[in-house]
C-alpha cells in the first residue's frame, strides 16, 4: 500500500481564515460566536447565535463564479489557498488525471434553493437561471472545485452532513493509498443560514445563551445547553509520499489510518458503540494501539446526547488518560466543514508542540465519562500520532489518524 501524506492545506473559519489568525485565537480562548440580530425577524426560533466565517473573498472574474453560491466560492477559495501552500498552482499535473477532488458539504446555496421555492409558490419561474441547479446541487463544491482547476481525475461528493469533511479526506486517501490516485483535495465547507439553525432548533439541540454569545456552546460542561452552527471550509491537499518526494515540497503530516462506519439505528441518536467501532478500524487500518495516540480532537457538538455519547465511547477504547479536545467551543458547528478544519488545525497544533484548551469547559459534566479533558492556557505536548473524529446525523461515523511528520 502506498503512504499518503499531507503537503497544503487551509481553513476559514469563525477564528480566522489562516492558521496564524486561528492559532492566535485558539491561545487567547477567543470565541468566534456572534449575536446574529438580523435573525430577530423570524418568529419562534429560539436560538439567535451563529459563527460567521472570516472570509476575504477572492476578485475572481465573474465569469468563474456564476456557479457558485457563498458555500462554493468559501470551498474553492480554500482549495486555491491549500493548493498554492502544496507548490501545485498552475503545474501541469493537476490536469493529467491523477489528480482529483474529494468534497463534500451539508447542502449547496440556499439563496438559490429560495429561487425554486418562490417558483413553486408563485407558479413563476422568474428568478430560475442556468445557474441556479449548479449553486444549489448539494455536489456543488466538488464541481466547482473540478472545474475552476480543471482538475481530470475522479471527483466525489460526501453530502454527510457533520461528516462530509472527515469522509472526503478519508475517501481521498483510500483513492490514493490503492494507487488510483497520486493528488487529492479533500475537505469541506458550509454557508451559514438561519435554515441550519432551525434544523437543531426544532429539536431543541441548540443554545439560547442568545445575550452570552462568548459563552457558548460548551461541549461536555455541566452547564451546556445546546450547539451553535457556524460556516466556513476547510482543505487537505492529500499526496502519495514518492510524488511529494519527487516535487521536493514540504510535507505537514501523514495520513495513517482511516475508519468509517454507521450506526444502522437512529438517524439523529448517537450510538456509542459503532462510534467505538469506527475508532477501532481507523487504528487497526493504521497498525497502532490505542497506546501509541498522543491526542484526541473530539467532535464536541454541546448536546447532551451527543457529548455523553461520545465521550463514552473514546474512553471505553482510549481510557481517560489520552488528551482531549474539541474546537466547536471557538467556532460553533460548521457541519459539512468541521472535519476538513479540525484536522487541519490538528495538524498544525501537532506541529506547533501545542494544544488548544477546550473552550467554556469549567465544569465537566459528570455524566460524561472522565477523560483528559485540555483546560486552561492549553498544553504542551510532542504527539507522534493523533486521532480526529466525527459523527454525523444518519448515524454516519469517522476517524482519521494522522501522523506528526518529522
Amino acid at each position: 500500500m502506498r503512504r499518503v501524506v499531507v503537503t497544503g492545506g487551509s481553513a476559514i473559519s469563525p477564528i480566522g481564515e489562516d492558521w496564524a489568525s486561528i492559532e492566535a485565537a485558539l491561545r487567547a480562548r477567543k470565541s468566534g460566536i456572534r449575536r446574529m440580530g438580523e435573525w430577530d425577524d423570524y418568529k419562534r426560533l429560539n436560538i439567535k447565535l451563529g459563527g460567521p466565517a472570516i472570509f476575504t473573498e477572492p476578485d475572481y472574474p465573474r465569469k468563474r463564479t456564476r456557479g457558485m453560491g457563498r458555500v462554493a466560492l468559501m470551498a474553492v477559495a480554500s482549495a486555491e489557498r491549500a493548493i498554492a501552500m502544496a507548490g501545485l498552482t498552475g503545474a501541469a499535473e493537476l490536469q493529467g488525471g491523477r489528480c482529483g477532488v474529494s468534497f463534500g458539504s451539508s447542502m449547496g446555496n440556499v439563496d438559490a434553493l429560495m429561487d425554486f421555492t418562490s417558483m413553486l409558490h408563485n407558479h413563476d419561474v422568474q428568478g430560475i437561471t442556468a445557474t441556479t441547479y449548479i449553486r444549489s446541487m448539494p455536489q456543488t463544491c466538488a464541481v466547482n472545485i473540478g472545474v475552476f482547476f480543471g482538475l481530470k481525475g475522479r471527483l466525489l461528493t460526501t453530502n454527510t452532513a457533520c461528516t462530509a469533511g472527515s469522509l472526503s479526506i478519508g475517501l481521498g486517501y483510500e483513492a490514493i493509498k490503492h494507487g488510483q490516485q497520486d493528488v487529492m483535495v479533500c475537505g469541506g465547507a458550509e454557508e451559514l443560514n438561519p435554515t441550519g439553525s432551525a434544523v437543531f432548533d426544532t429539536l431543541y439541540a441548540t443554545s439560547t445563551r442568545n445575550d452570552e454569545p462568548s459563552l457558548t456552546p460548551r461541549p461536555f460542561d455541566r452547564d451546556r445547553d445546546g450547539l451553535v452552527i457556524g460556516e466556513g471550509a476547510g482543505t487537505l491537499i492529500l499526496e502519495e509520499l514518492e510524488h511529494a518526494r519527487a516535487r521536493g515540497t514540504k510535507i505537514y503530516a501523514e495520513i495513517v489510518g482511516f475508519g468509517t462506519n454507521t450506526d444502522g439505528d437512529h438517524i439523529t441518536q448517537p450510538n456509542k458503540a459503532t462510534m467505538e467501532i469506527a475508532m477501532r478500524l481507523a487504528l487497526e487500518s493504521a497498525g497502532i494501539g490505542p497506546e501509541a495516540v498522543g491526542y484526541i480532537n473530539g467532535h464536541g457538538t454541546a448536546t447532551m446526547q451527543g457529548d455523553v455519547a461520545e465521550s463514552a465511547a473514546t474512553y471505553a477504547l482510549f481510557g481517560g488518560v489520552v488528551p482531549f479536545g474539541a474546537l466547536k467551543g471557538y467556532t460553533g458547528h460548521t457541519l459539512g466543514a468541521c472535519g476538513a478544519i479540525e484536522a487541519w488545525t490538528t495538524i498544525n497544533m501537532m506541529n506547533a508542540l501545542w494544544f488548544a484548551p477546550n473552550l467554556n469547559l469549567d465544569n465537566p459534566d459528570p455524566a460524561c465519562a472522565a477523560l483528559d479533558y485540555i483546560t486552561g492556557d492549553g498544553r504542551r505536548l510532542d504527539v507522534e500520532y493523533a486521532v480526529s473524529n466525527n459523527f454525523a446525523f444518519g448515524g454516519i461515523n469517522t476517524s482519521i489518524v494522522l501522523r506528526r511528520w518529522r
